[in-house]
């Protein structure tokens, strides 16, 4: 007889992409039942034959134990049935804002004593440019709001006198004109790049806590457009300098919100200090599914306590996990013609079977088959675990010459950097 700790749940999983796959199957296969709802109408068909679907996921909530909201702008309803009694994993419209107004979020930061970067917002390019050429500088161009989705128009300039900046700024008004909405110059500085995470039961972080470095650029050391996001370093710790100068100071204000879900913090770090960029008040991607291979503990069970409200311990392995995303055209681009005519229902080819590792993205299984769908060509993240970084590199990139999949590329330096970006978070005294 089964006792009531280990009774089946049922998951409702509210996704905006369909970037949720991965884990309403992992919760699945862990022995609960699951629905998935995907907001995207190309994405639709992301998980057919994987786990069971539903098209209003809004008539499923008395059916479900816990419902999951994998993106920003579920805020509101997520607080609403909260407060009727559901057990429910996302955010609020507190920390929607936080991820969806730059300026709020940065605001917010100052509000709480968080040091934070110059920046001015603009709704105009022509005084955007103006304030560059009267003030030259190194910017970074950062639009704020839904347009944050698409990653290519994040530029980092280089230039001291701002020029690179004034010259993509013009591009922009021609390009984009009004549709670029309200964005962001920020002073740029040099450092490290550095994320913390945690979750949030709705009254404190869980320990232990995750540091993550992402790899943004599509190409290996740094080239090309930026895209959501190529791969990830990272690792837990029950202590970090980083995580108390930053998250740590807004605890008492999301338990005042009764916040429920996972908050990451991006941040540039040097000698001279600490400064967050931007909130991430939901799951990362692909930062969860890197996570879930570094959690002992069942996935489905641990987003149950979460929102339950308990304290306990997250169970995770120690060492280092990597991940990478492999991807096929148009990524990063919104292409359909070209994702018609060189991905759509493209092969995905496990040579040998692995009992871990690999983590669905948009695929839709038929007669056994994994095919890719939607229309990103985000096909599969893979992954590795290791006591030491080298160890987990050399994992992962075993089991993505593993996989068969047709006009496919990836990053194949993720977690390169560690060596020399671990040396100077130690001199600066940050790990």
């Amino acid at each position: 007889m089964k006792s009531k700790k280990e009774k089946k749940l049922r998951f409702l999983f509210v996704s905006k992409w369909g970037d949720l796959l991965d884990i309403a199957h992992a919760v699945q296969q862990e022995g609960n039942e699951v629905k998935m709802y995907i907001g995207y109408k190309p994405g639709r068909e992301i998980g057919d034959g994987f786990v069971p679907k539903v098209r209003q996921w809004e008539k499923h909530l008395d059916w479900a134990d816990l419902i999951v909201f994998d993106y920003t702008g579920f805020g509101k309803i997520a607080a609403e049935l909260r407060a009727a009694g559901k057990y429910v994993f996302g955010g609020t419209e507190y920390t929607d804002q936080l991820e969806l107004d730059r300026s709020f979020g940065q605001n917010e930061l100052k509000r709480h004593k968080i040091k934070i970067l110059n920046y001015r917002e603009f709704d105009s390019f022509q005084q955007a440019i103006a304030f560059v050429e009267a003030t030259p500088n190194t910017y970074v161009i950062k639009p704020s709001g839904e347009t944050q989705d698409y990653k290519q128009l994040l530029f980092v300039g280089k230039e001291e006198d701002g020029s690179d900046v004034v010259r993509m700024l013009r591009a922009y008004e021609k390009t984009w004109g009004d549709r670029m909405g309200t964005f962001q110059l920020q002073r740029k500085v040099n450092g490290v790049e550095v994320s913390v995470a945690a979750f949030f039961n709705g009254h404190e972080f869980l320990k232990p806590i995750n540091i993550t470095f992402e790899h943004k650029k599509l190409f290996p050391k740094e080239l090309g457009v930026s895209t959501g996001e190529m791969g990830t370093s990272m690792f837990w710790t029950d202590d970090n300098p980083i995580f108390d100068a930053t998250l740590k100071k807004m605890e008492a204000t999301l338990a005042k919100d009764r916040f429920v879900g996972h908050i990451d913090i991006n941040c540039i770090v040097n000698g001279n200090g600490i400064y967050p960029l931007e909130f991430t008040s939901r799951f990362g991607f692909p930062q969860v599914s890197i996570q879930r291979a570094g959690i002992n503990e069942p996935f489905g069970r641990l987003l149950y306590k979460v929102a339950k409200g308990e304290r306990f311990e997250i169970n995770t392995k120690r060492g280092f996990q990597v991940g990478a995303y492999m991807v096929v055209p148009p990524f990063p681009y919104n292409d359909p013609e070209t994702f018609k005519l060189f991905s759509k229902d493209a092969v995905v080819v496990v040579r040998k079977k692995m009992k871990e590792g690999l983590h669905l993205m948009h695929l839709k299984l038929v007669n056994g088959e994994w095919l890719i769908t939607g229309d990103s060509g985000m096909a599969l993240l893979v992954s590795a675990t290791g006591t030491t970084m080298r160890e987990a590199q050399k994992l992962l990139y075993n089991r993505i010459n593993n996989v068969l999949i047709n006009n496919v590329y990836y990053r194949t330096d993720i977690g390169d950097r560690w060596t020399e970006d671990s040396d100077k978070l130690w001199a600066w005294e940050l790990l």
